[in-house]
């Protein structure tokens, strides 16, 4: 985990009154030593690979700190749960596509769109606080191949031929 964020995230607890303890710094850390999107069970796992006494609790009650400091992003990827994205930092410009057959998730930045959104904005006379870009597409392996090795297992299609597209 950078030193950066540790410093940070120390900074805005004692802006809020509030202390470090060993759990909340296995949640920090799990939550940074990783490039993953993850939820909130998904991070409960990881900080209590690091600290075994880490409760559930203070995962819901650290996640909601951690976003308002702004070092970690909620975002809607359209599965009907809370995700989160601790990539913000270094690439607080990137978006998502996701596979709607696996669920994978790509991030991806690129200069054209970040230009786009400002002329959009501009052009209907608004001022963006924050953006965010969600692409949701089938992956061309499932639709080439039948398989993805993304998907998981007991969803995994079986279909062996291409599907046939209309005009």
């Amino acid at each position: 985990m950078d030193q950066t964020v540790r410093e940070r995230i120390n900074l805005f607890l004692r802006s809020k009154n509030l202390r470090r303890t060993s759990q909340r710094d296995a949640i920090v850390e799990a939550a940074f030593g990783t490039h993953e999107h993850f939820t909130a069970e998904e991070l409960l796992r990881m900080a209590r690979d690091r600290d075994g006494a880490v409760s559930r609790a203070t995962v819901y009650r650290t996640l909601p700190l951690l976003v308002e400091s702004g070092l970690l992003r909620e975002v809607d990827l359209g599965r009907n749960e809370t995700v989160y994205d601790p990539n913000f930092i270094d690439h607080p410009n990137h978006n998502h596509l996701i596979c709607v057959d696996c669920q994978k998730i790509v991030e991806f930045e690129d200069e054209h769109i970040n230009v786009l959104e400002d002329c959009i904005s501009r052009r209907l006379g608004f001022s963006p606080s924050s953006k965010s870009i969600r692409i949701e597409a089938s992956c061309d392996r499932l639709h080439n191949s039948g398989t993805c090795v993304n998907q998981p297992k007991s969803t995994r299609s079986t279909r062996k031929t291409k599907p046939t597209r209309t005009k």
